[in-house]
């Protein structure tokens, strides 16, 4: 299967959109030149594309792991591991995670969770009550808005993002909106 799989379908709309975003990430990402997914940016506080990636696919794995277990706990991650460097490891994550989100079920988007938050730098987390469907929506938006940052990214390593790329679907529709109005 290929990160691209457009033979994929989806059992609801927050998990097709979180897929969505994942397949547009992973085409950005695989045209790419040599080392521009890796390299430190400045002016993003030395981050690279590959650690953006990195955050924005563990927000989707923890949206699977709380399918599981019952608790979706977003700041529980692994830094420094491979899809931040390699690309390849970073396609072959999209391309799993867009796997296992077609392999949800119809009624898996209305189960409720709890979302565990860690709301200060004190280590102190609130548990709240939400659901695998509201999650993967704000998945896909928190995408969108790392997006935006490796689109900044790739700028300063002189490559261009497509376009719409790192765009807010709202900001998208009203463009589209007042374009036909014109």
């Amino acid at each position: 299967m290929s990160e691209h799989d457009e033979s994929l379908t989806y059992s609801s709309a927050p998990a097709a959109a979180a897929a969505a975003v994942l397949g547009q990430c992973a085409e950005f990402v695989a045209s790419l030149p040599e080392g521009a997914y890796a390299r430190p940016c400045e002016t993003m506080m030395g981050a690279s594309i590959g650690q953006h990636l990195r955050h924005s696919v563990d927000h989707v794995a923890a949206i699977l792991r709380g399918l599981e277990d019952g608790v979706i706990d977003y700041d529980a991650r692994e830094r420094g591991v491979a899809i931040e460097t390699d690309r390849e490891a970073a396609l072959r994550a999209i391309a799993a995670l867009r796997a296992r989100l077609a392999d949800l079920e119809e009624d898996d988007a209305d189960r409720e969770v709890a979302v565990k938050v860690m709301l200060t730098s004190d280590g102190r987390t609130e548990s709240l009550r939400t659901t695998i469907g509201r999650e993967l929506a704000f998945a896909a938006h928190h995408e969108t808005h790392h997006h935006a940052m490796m689109t900044v990214i790739a700028a300063s390593a002189g490559c261009r993002a497509p376009a719409g790329f790192g765009v807010a679907p709202s900001t998208l529709n009203y463009a589209s909106a007042s374009a036909s109005k014109a």
